[in-house]
């Protein structure tokens, strides 16, 4: 645990800058989108390479990708249910997720559109 936040922490801030770079080369929301697929790539090649090197995984999946974006764990969350025969609770996670994800951010904005 002594190295476990350290190397997500650091692993964090580059992915975010990294991101912040990415679409701000590119503009929005073509950038975004971008970021999503690429890091859903990269998520993929770092998964299979860095299969049991844990301190790796913590900066580079946990820490950078992370940071870059979260899209890159969803899509290989999705990929993992999908290898384990499980294509009905992939399906669902990746329904649930979009659909509750999208009510929330239209809740968000509502509740701060009522609070100013």
């Amino acid at each position: 645990m002594s190295q476990t936040l350290p190397l997500i922490a650091l692993g964090g801030a580059i992915g975010s800058v990294l991101r912040y770079l990415f679409i701000a080369a590119l503009g929005a929301p073509w950038g975004t989108a971008g970021v999503n697929v690429l890091g859903s790539l990269t998520i993929g090649v770092l998964f299979v390479l860095l299969d049991a090197r844990v301190g790796w995984q913590l900066l580079l999946m946990t820490g950078v990708m992370g940071g870059f974006t979260t899209f890159s764990a969803f899509s290989l969350d999705t990929l993992k249910l999908m290898q384990q025969g499980q294509p009905v609770q992939a399906a669902a996670y990746v329904l649930a997720s979009v659909a509750l994800s999208l009510i929330a951010v239209a809740l968000g904005v509502a509740i701060a559109r009522s609070l100013t």
